[in-house]
């Protein structure tokens, strides 16, 4: 029940013709992600993350103190402004919280302190090889402006 594989040729083709540009998209994915971290205020967001060997399709956000008003305040404020997000990262948050895991085991999320603040506490905004520098400043600028 948690496999969705939808095996047609439409995702095969959409990813084979993604294959073709890959090369030439991943170092200016990986250049944009690295500016919106240089720009975020560090002492709002965690911004020392070991990417190393990877390409982020998503600019991670991480609120360094565990705040649900702040967080809700975030979340308001990336609305109004008409960005799209994914809290938890990855669209999935902590997975031990997932029903194929709950109906198994019984977990403490507390035992879990770290993937509880990245479940609660962190975003995925999305990060494309055509992202104008401006527009990754302009997001940056939103973030440090929320008190």
């Amino acid at each position: 029940p948690s496999h969705h594989f939808r095996r047609t040729e439409i995702p095969a083709v959409i990813g084979f013709n993604h294959l073709q540009t890959i090369a030439s998209n991943n170092p200016q994915s990986l250049d944009n992600f690295n500016y919106f971290m240089s720009k975020l205020d560090k002492k709002k967001y965690l911004t020392t993350l070991d990417v190393t060997g990877q390409c982020n399709y998503a600019f991670i956000v991480i609120l360094n103190n565990a705040s649900f008003e702040s967080r809700n305040t975030v979340e308001s404020i990336l609305h109004t402004n008409g960005i799209e997000f994914r809290r938890g990262l990855s669209g999935g948050g902590n997975q031990l919280r997932q029903p194929y895991i709950k109906k198994h085991f019984s977990i403490n999320y507390n035992d879990f302190p770290n993937i509880e603040h990245i479940h609660n506490y962190s975003w995925y905004i999305g990060n494309y090889p055509k992202l104008e520098k401006k527009k990754i400043m302009d997001l940056a600028a939103i973030l440090n402006k929320i008190n």
